[in-house]
């Protein structure tokens, strides 16, 4: 999202490098159509799986969606917890809520795209009782890493948790903003310290780059933390309202943080999350993707 306001605007209108998490080892595939077809398949020969938020496409349903990263050749989404499921259904959000026919559709929808369901951006928070009930969804729908802003107090609980079910929680960033600590690495860091390596960061770079952070110098913070990535480039540096850009047009040197990624020797998802929506927003998509094979190839030699 672009910023923590429009995000809660949103709701409000309509309420893995360090740790050695290969993708090919749980990008198990359901009964289904084939794999998407890969629009990067260099930059999968690196261990880079290419994912959409779904806040990208924030304007249509989930199930609208998947066409759309079928014809992008993005093999993987992070759903979003209060956005819909179903245009037909608007009530319906892609969260814990659904029933058991809707949650066996959601898997079936997924399996005949090709389309897996491998993070998810969550809310969890320090009630244990709710969090076992997001993970429980989770992990039915083979989810591997939730993205969440958890307040600090309720790592230790969510930690055990996450060994429990075995899933990651990767702690994604905001841009700056008064008595919000995530927005530097530096906290997000300290927040894992004393927790197991299933405790880690989600890292926004256009988010870094809204609060004035140099994108390359924040991962090599977080190496070795690095659970989950959000694609993410803007055009000006040091503003939270700053408009995304296809990935490469900005000012957080994309090409530098993808070749950071690859001297990290990072295996796992990038997902793309282009807020900006427009008429042109396929064509932006795709010039993300684009972006990353262009880059990938340079790579791999």
């Amino acid at each position: 999202m672009r910023t923590t306001y429009d995000r809660r605007q949103f709701l409000g209108q309509t309420v893995l490098a360090g740790v050695g998490l290969s993708v090919a080892g749980w990008l198990d595939r359901s009964a289904g159509a084939a794999p998407v077809k890969s629009g990067a398949p260099t930059a999968e020969k690196l261990g880079w799986t290419l994912g959409c938020a779904q806040y990208t496409f924030r304007r249509f349903s989930l199930y609208e969606t998947l066409d759309k990263l079928v014809e992008l050749g993005i093999p993987c989404i992070e759903p979003a917890f209060f956005l819909r499921l179903d245009s037909k259904r608007p009530n319906l959000k892609v969260n814990e809520s659904l029933s058991a026919a809707d949650r066996k559709e959601l898997r079936q929808r997924l399996a005949d795209h090709g389309i897996r369901m491998a993070s998810f951006y969550s809310d969890l928070g320090a009630d244990e009782a709710a969090a076992r009930k997001k993970m429980e969804f989770a992990k039915e729908m083979g989810v591997q890493t939730m993205v969440a802003e958890p307040p600090p107090e309720a790592l230790p609980m969510l930690d055990k948790l996450c060994e429990e079910y075995q899933l990651n929680l990767a702690i994604h960033n905001h841009p700056k903003r008064p008595n919000y600590q995530y927005w530097d690495p530096d906290n997000v860091l300290k927040v894992c310290q004393g927790r197991s390596r299933r405790i880690g960061a989600c890292c926004d770079t256009g988010h870094w780059v809204r609060s004035g952070l140099d994108a390359v110098q924040c991962l090599q913070k977080l190496q070795g933390r690095i659970l989950g990535f959000h694609l993410k480039d803007v055009i000006e540096s040091g503003k939270p309202e700053a408009r995304d850009v296809p990935l490469g047009q900005g000012k957080a040197n994309y090409a530098a943080v993808l070749k950071e990624l690859h001297r990290q020797g990072y295996r796992g998802l990038l997902v793309i999350e282009y807020e900006h929506d427009s008429d042109a927003l396929m064509k932006d998509m795709a010039e993300c993707v684009a972006f990353v094979e262009k880059i990938a190839k340079e790579l791999a030699g």
